[in-house]
């Protein structure tokens, strides 16, 4: 099967400060561009969009809590109706820039906390499915492969693509090591590239205790928040690409 490469990206203030990302998506083939609420503004949403039209890299949109203090990493305790609504806000926020440069959106996929928080709360993870539901665009749900957030888009009739994360640590019971935790997210290129490779093409992850869990994933994401980014996204691209295995944005999956 074809992996999709995915990273987020437009988390940034000011469009000035863009430069990381342009070497982060030149090596991935689909983006997801903070909405404006934990990250990101219409400057820097609207210079990320056309990066992308002109790489040729699928765009998608990255909503999280409106936390731009703490980056959308900490829980803000929202209900389910203010999740729902919030979400409707920001992809519709992503989705009038996009298609003003007539680009169209292509999937959502939650950010930090609230993407954390959806994938063991079947409650908001269903409020999130059940926004994009609502958009009725056909936008794809990206989430942590095998988690309430793909029993969520399977009840609420929404595609879904199953996440891996090359970068990040996983626990016993398939969940990513809090960033709080030593060793939670791996940094060197050559690592996690040969992570990459073992997900795209047997499924599997190591986790920290040792044992090897199942990853029913579409997308892997290489994390575009670091300085190494750029030069951890191109080691899993070419890793990827020289194990024969097929780079396909989600967009393009049959």
């Amino acid at each position: 099967m074809p992996i999709d490469i995915n990273s987020d990206v437009g988390e940034s203030f000011g469009a000035w400060t863009m430069g990381f990302d342009e070497k982060t998506l030149a090596a991935v083939t689909s983006a997801n561009i903070a909405c404006g609420l934990h990250a990101g503004d219409p400057d820097v949403m609207a210079k990320t969009v056309r990066i992308c039209a002109d790489l040729g890299v699928a765009v998608g949109a990255h909503p999280g809590y409106p936390d731009l203090a703490g980056f959308g990493r900490r829980d803000m305790g929202m209900s389910p109706e203010e999740v729902h609504n919030s979400i409707l806000y920001q992809v519709g926020a992503l989705w009038a820039v996009a298609r003003a440069h007539g680009v169209k959106l292509a999937h959502v996929k939650a950010h930090g906390a609230l993407y954390n928080r959806a994938a063991v709360d079947p409650t908001l993870a269903k409020a999130i499915a059940t926004a994009v539901a609502r958009l009725d665009m056909g936008l794809v749900l990206v989430g942590l492969a095998g988690s309430a957030m793909e029993a969520a888009a399977l009840e609420a009739g929404v595609p879904f693509a199953g996440e891996a994360f090359p970068d990040r640590a996983y626990t016993a019971a398939g969940t990513l090591v809090s960033r709080k935790q030593p060793g939670s997210l791996i940094t060197d290129p050559q690592e996690v590239a040969a992570r990459a490779v073992r997900m795209a093409r047997d499924r599997t992850v190591v986790a920290v205790d040792g044992s090897v869990i199942k990853l029913n994933c579409r997308t892997l994401c290489v994390h575009g928040d670091s300085i190494h980014a750029a030069e951890v996204a191109h080691a899993v691209r070419r890793a990827i690409e020289d194990a024969g295995i097929e780079v396909l944005p989600l967009s393009d999956w049959s």
